[in-house]
Order: structure tokens, then C-alpha cells, then sequence
């Protein structure tokens, strides 16, 4: 247990641009990929699902992304396009968390919604566990439906999160975290 609250306490995401290969083969990336399922999830709707960017499919990501840019902004210089495709192309493993939270008559959205955002942060979690850095992302084009159709969500479906993973080349300063007193209220107090 104490090496939980460890870990726990000493979480820090990790950038992109600090993450190296090698990243999660494809047996540390089943391990995370079962552990982040291992999240609260009323009804057993299974309100996510996951996309797995890695090798070709982290290039062939970043063109559907640097397009997309393009597109939206035609005057665009060169370096900027370059900017956007690189942000799929730091990370040598990127997890896309999608959100398929539907109307249910017992289950509301909110709850399927937050039940991918635990899946998200099980997963950074068990990341730092292997010994993985991992930072999780949206950026633009995750709200972004050309990027979402070529990526294969559906109409319904929206992106939770990009969870970037790799090995740490460096790790910044923890930044300051919120004084409880300013967080924390006792009801009836």
C-alpha cells in the first residue's frame, strides 16, 4: 500500500516533447490497456474505447492532423503545419481515450463521461508504475470532426483525451499544486 501512495504522490505528467522510445510494447501496452478498463463504470456500459497510435499509425495520424490544420488555416506557414503534425509524433505510443457516453434511462452521461476520464488517469498511473512517462492531451483537433471521422469515431463518440507515452528523457518541476484549505469545505460546519 505504501508504495501506492508513492506513486500516487509523486505523480507527474511528463510533455511529449520529453518522451522517448522506447515506449510500452505490445505486452506493457495490453497490461495498461486492461488496468485502465479496471475503472468505476455504472451499468457495465463500457463508455469508452481506446485507439492505439504507434509506428506508420502515429505518421499516418499526424497527416490526417497537419491537413486538417492546413485546411482551416490556408495561410499557414510551412513551420506551423510542421508544428501541428508534430504533436502526434513526439510520444512513441499515444492511446486515444474515446468517450462513447449514450443516453441510458438509468445512467447518465456525466457519469459515463467522468468513467472515461478515470480510464484516462488509470492509465497514466499504471504508465509511471511500468516505469513510463505519459502526459494526457486534447489539443484542437480532438474537437476537431474531420480529424475525428479519419481517426473512425463515430458521430456520438468524442475524444476524452490523447494519453502520450513513452520513456522520460527528462522530468519537469512539479508545478504547484492547490492549498486545501482553499479547496476543501466541511458541510454543516
Amino acid at each position: 500500500m505504501t508504495d501506492t501512495l508513492s506513486l500516487l504522490k509523486l505523480r507527474r505528467s511528463v510533455p511529449p516533447q520529453f518522451l522517448a522510445a522506447p515506449g510500452p510494447d505490445a505486452g506493457q501496452l495490453d497490461e495498461l490497456l486492461t488496468i485502465a478498463a479496471r475503472v468505476p463504470d455504472h451499468g457495465k456500459l463500457v463508455p469508452w474505447r481506446f485507439i492505439v497510435f504507434s509506428g506508420e499509425g502515429r505518421t499516418k495520424a499526424a497527416d490526417v492532423v497537419a491537413q486538417a490544420f492546413s485546411k482551416r488555416n490556408p495561410d499557414a506557414r510551412p513551420e506551423q503545419v510542421e508544428f501541428e503534425r508534430n504533436r502526434l509524433l513526439q510520444a512513441p505510443v499515444i492511446v486515444a481515450v474515446v468517450s462513447r457516453a449514450a443516453s441510458h434511462v438509468k445512467i447518465p452521461e456525466w457519469e459515463q463521461e467522468l468513467s472515461a476520464g478515470a480510464v484516462c488517469m488509470s492509465m497514466l498511473v499504471a504508465a509511471q508504475a511500468m516505469g513510463f512517462g505519459g502526459s494526457w492531451l486534447t489539443n484542437w483537433f480532438s474537437f476537431d470532426r474531420d480529424v475525428l471521422d479519419a481517426f473512425g469515431l463515430s458521430g456520438g463518440e468524442r475524444m476524452a483525451g490523447f494519453i502520450h507515452l513513452g520513456t522520460p528523457t527528462s522530468v519537469p518541476p512539479d508545478r504547484d499544486r492547490p492549498v486545501l484549505a482553499d479547496i476543501v469545505s466541511t458541510y454543516g460546519a
